[in-house]
C-alpha cells in the first residue's frame, strides 16, 4: 500500500494536463481582457475601412 502511494507521489504524467489546463484559462482571460479594452475601436476601424472600401469600388459614389 504505501509503495502505491509512493509511485502515485512520484507519478508526473498528469502534471502536464493540469498545465495546460491552466495556460488555456490564463489564454481565455486575456483575450477576454484585450475585447473588452479595444473591442469597440478594431469594430469601429473595420467598420471604416469596410466603408473606404465599398466607396472606392462603387464608381457612381460621390
Amino acid at each position: 500500500m504505501l509503495e502505491m502511494v509512493r509511485s502515485l507521489w512520484k507519478d508526473e504524467e498528469g502534471l502536464t494536463t493540469v498545465e495546460y489546463a491552466l495556460l488555456l484559462a490564463l489564454l481565455v482571460v486575456a483575450a477576454i481582457g484585450v475585447w473588452t479594452a479595444f473591442g469597440a475601436k478594431i469594430r469601429n476601424t473595420v467598420t471604416a475601412s469596410t466603408n473606404e472600401f465599398t466607396t472606392a469600388a462603387d464608381p457612381n459614389s460621390t
